[in-house]
């Protein structure tokens, strides 16, 4: 009875421990686009359960075709440290990983830009201990391989910004019939705003929580000298604390609800 046993445990470990270092070919990233993700994927199957008639939105545009206050709203929603870390935030980690303890529900929380673009790529929105691992691996598997600048590039192209919508040039042009290019400083936030659940709150909504989220990312914009704001402005932002949250996350995704009241995600700044 030991024997047969004894082999079940050595196959699933071996099974186990080959899902976990199978890595996708991430060189190939470095000149080619990806022309699909594993989240458009899972879309199109969900819409065909649900009976749903979506189609994907996509335009791919370089970096450098890309407004430079999306691109700093973004890093500071989504990733504060993306330009120092490598690939993981730990203080990040650390405070998710005490929030979802003493919410009793682990979530696992904090990732950063690279994790997310992981996420989206190869992976199932599904949550586990031993994707959270996978997802690991690859990010610092992706991290080794890309720059910062071509993990910005894709992660800004494939991002999902509502339904169908995927990538900047896509969401700028359905929210504000312009291209990514053109973005303003306010519209920048609004978008960064929604990035946690973009199939929930929607960027020209009147959500409290898109309205106070955005405003804080445009606030943190101007104490870094990201914008010049008109004097107005000036005083209406001095007292603005610099934290930003996402919204609290169900089991399905594109199901959070707008928190009751803000706490950071990391060290000074703001899925799956």
């Amino acid at each position: 009875m030991k024997r047969p046993l004894t082999i079940l445990l050595v196959i699933t470990v071996a099974a186990i421990m080959a899902y976990l270092m199978l890595v996708p070919d991430i060189s190939g990233l470095k000149k080619k686009n990806p022309k699909k993700t594993a989240l458009m994927e899972y879309r199109y199957e969900e819409w065909k359960k649900k009976g749903k008639k979506y189609r994907i939105t996509q335009i791919w545009v370089p970096l450098s075709s890309i407004s430079p206050y999306v691109i700093k709203a973004v890093l500071i929603a989504e990733d504060d440290k993306f330009w120092s870390h490598e690939g993981f935030d730990y203080e990040a980690i650390k405070k998710a990983v005490e929030k979802d303890i003493k919410a009793g529900k682990f979530k696992f929380g904090g990732s950063t830009i690279s994790q997310q673009l992981v996420k989206n790529l190869y992976l199932s929105p599904a949550k586990s201990p031993l994707r959270k691992l996978r997802e690991a691996i690859i990010t610092w598997r992706m991290e080794k391989v890309l720059s910062k600048r071509r993990i910005l590039t894709i992660y800004l192209n494939i991002a999902e910004w509502g339904e169908g919508i995927f990538g900047i040039e896509a969401a700028a042009r359905h929210y504000y019939g312009k291209s990514a290019s053109e973005l303003n400083p306010e519209e920048s936030a609004r978008l960064a705003a929604v990035l946690p659940n973009p199939r929930k709150f929607n960027p020209l909504g009147n959500s409290r929580y898109v309205q106070h989220r955005s405003s804080l990312i445009y606030s943190i914009m101007v104490r870094r000298g990201i914008v010049v704001p008109e004097y107005e402005e000036v005083i209406e932002e001095e007292d603005k604390d610099e934290s930003i949250e996402e919204p609290a996350q169900k089991e399905n995704p594109g199901e959070a609800s707008p928190p009751d009241e803000l706490s950071p995600k990391t060290g000074s700044s703001v899925s799956q």
